[in-house]
């Protein structure tokens, strides 16, 4: 088939969508294969999605969602940090891929790095938080500050002080691919009777509740009180490696049907039940190149064509023709020159693992010690009977 007039098949929501209002969902393009950002807007005002997560500031994309009222997250790669040292370069940045664009397409917010605490590149880190600095100073002298805000997870006391959401990249799947025998895989799957932890004697019938309230947990314990904490990335796969536990369709249907359940209801955590979680859907597309374990390429609701990757509860209802092919991989959609640590969870020193003088707290779930244990500005949790050096329960994204 002539890849430039590839049919993309467009989806009313059901009144299963109509219900869960407000669905945010991450536009990731590292793929060769993908429809045309112009092509995208029906499909994604079909679902319902109001809210898109870029790892970039894809001017195709941005220039395709003018006028739909579609809220934007743009990213800031990782690649840029060393260059927006300097404040004139960040003014730079801010005006080409920001302020061009406003007020046409709604960008609300410049997520600065990408996971860069999950790369052992301490001179990433570094430049991390002097970049978030003047990346807002240039949105102050433009008088874009109060609609564009910038975020990043790097400094729990700035995030305090300036109410800035602390994101998270929730992945119950991880945490059952990690252990599948013994974690329940309906629990993981908002389906099963749940549990009750030990430490607060909360109860949750599901991992996603459980990973978000460890993360609310951990930031009390380290002092910070008033942490806005919301869900940046999560998702299931629908296809992995012999050794990826749980990757088929019909548990990832399951667990993307249960989430936009949970989206819909609107409700928080056990531990913070009036918590607005502001979740984003990983992915809106399956991704054919980019690296890693075969799941990391089938997160997808949608394969490149537009057609479902496992029933939603959609209905067909047109169809529109691309007139090319997205080219992938655009200025900020490709990863980095650094070294990932394995799986992409977060790397630690050994040495900070055995130290018993940053432990925090412990909880038990799903029968597994998990210790919490504080490095730095890093927080995170270890199993106690492995000490492996990932994080079992979730992986943090510290933007």
């Amino acid at each position: 088939m002539d890849s430039s007039k590839l049919p993309l098949l467009l989806f009313s929501a059901s009144l299963f969508f109509t219900a869960a209002s407000s669905i945010g969902i991450n536009y990731g393009q590292i793929a060769n294969n993908l429809p045309h950002p112009e092509a995208v807007v029906p499909l994604v005002k079909s679902i319902g999605a109001t809210r898109l997560k870029l790892y970039d500031a894809d001017p195709r994309v941005l220039k395709a969602f003018a006028n739909t009222g579609v809220e934007f997250i743009v990213g800031l790669g990782n690649e840029y940090l060393a260059t927006m040292r300097d404040p004139k370069q960040a003014q730079a940045w801010v005006k080409t891929n920001v302020q061009c664009y406003l007020p046409a397409t709604k960008i609300t917010c410049i997520a600065v790095g990408n996971e860069v605490l999950t790369f052992n590149d301490s001179t990433l880190a570094s430049n991390l938080l002097p970049a978030m600095e003047n990346i807002h100073a240039a949105l102050v002298s433009l008088n874009l500050d109060k609609q564009v805000m910038v975020t990043t997870a790097h400094n729990l006391g700035i995030l305090e002080q300036s109410g800035l959401p602390f994101l998270v990249n929730a992945y119950p799947f991880f945490a059952y691919r990690a252990n599948p025998k013994q974690i329940p895989l309906d629990f993981v799957l908002f389906e099963g009777s749940g549990i009750v932890d030990t430490g607060s004697g909360l109860h949750y019938d599901n991992m996603f509740h459980a990973q978000i309230d460890a993360v609310n947990s951990a930031i009390e314990k380290l002092g910070y009180k008033n942490i806005c904490l919301q869900i940046s990335e999560t998702g299931w796969p629908s296809k992995g490696d012999a050794d990826e536990a749980g990757a088929t369709p019909d548990n990832a249907r399951k667990y993307n049907r249960n989430l936009l359940k949970l989206i819909a209801e609107k409700k928080g955590t056990p531990m913070r039940p009036n918590l607005n979680l502001n979740i984003y859907v990983f992915a809106l597309f399956n991704e054919n190149q980019k690296p890693g374990p075969t799941s990391e390429r089938n997160f997808g609701l949608f394969k490149p064509d537009g057609t479902p990757v496992y029933d939603l509860g959609f209905n067909v209802t047109g169809l529109a023709s691309t007139n090319s092919p997205s080219a992938g991989g655009s200025s900020g959609g490709t990863m980095p020159s650094v070294s990932s640590p394995p799986n992409g969870y977060l790397s630690i020193d050994a040495d900070d693992a055995a130290d018993s003088n940053n432990v925090v707290n412990k909880k038990v779930v799903s029968g597994h010690v998990l210790v919490l244990r504080e490095v730095g500005s890093t927080i995170f949790w270890l199993s106690e009977s492995e000490m492996e050096m990932v994080v079992v329960s979730f992986r943090l994204s510290f933007l």
